[in-house]
């Protein structure tokens, strides 16, 4: 009974942190640990120190080539790939917003190419969506398997105990996730009526 209480106080404190959103995330996650710990006695675990310190070298170095102009770079490389073939828009940019946040380890690197995506399906009478939807998947999707991702240093935190370093995680993560990519940038092609249908 008491681990009901208290899995219905963790799904609460989710909840209201989502819905709250932001620092209301953060707030409520820490309500709802004051609850577990005060209020049902648990013990609290310890502060993780390495995976926070692996996060952080990891944002520094992504904010470090933002601030020096390397996301641009990127970005304007990006979009020369994903103008050369317009009728293909909904197969290349996936990939291109793959392979270049699995390059960078930032998903922000694809937030600038989503005019440009708009863009070219219009000139290649493709339906917007088909490609924006594939190629916002691919961006996150690439995040998992950056080998200089945040999460990715977070996964080695946690793994590394249990003898699983990066060589694993990327032996798994990549693969899986390029044909989860390429799949779904498959599938999408098929996805709704041609533009010039569609009154």
């Amino acid at each position: 009974m008491v681990l009901v209480l208290e899995l219905t106080v963790l799904l609460a404190a989710i909840a209201l942190g989502a819905r709250a959103g932001g620092v209301g995330m953060g707030l409520w996650g820490g309500v709802g640990l004051a609850v577990l710990v005060f209020g049902f006695g648990e013990a609290p675990g310890s502060i993780p120190g390495d995976v926070l310190l692996i996060i952080l070298t990891v944002i520094m170095a992504a904010s470090a080539m933002e601030a020096a102009g390397g996301i641009d770079f990127l970005v304007q490389v990006a979009a020369r790939i994903i103008r050369k073939s317009p009728k293909h828009v909904t197969l290349i940019a996936p990939a291109v917003a793959y392979a270049f946040t699995f390059l960078s380890g930032t998903g922000h690197v694809f937030y600038p190419l989503l005019p440009v995506i708009y863009e070219v399906a219009m000139k290649g009478r493709v339906r917007p969506e088909r490609p924006i939807a594939v190629a916002t998947i691919a961006s996150q999707q690439a995040v998992t398997a950056s080998p200089v991702s945040a999460a990715t240093a977070a996964l080695i935190a946690i793994l590394g105990p249990l003898g699983i370093g990066l060589p694993q995680i990327l032996l798994i993560c990549v693969p899986a996730t390029m044909l989860g990519v390429l799949v779904a940038a498959l599938i999408q092609t098929r996805i709704g009526v041609e533009l010039e249908q569609d009154p």
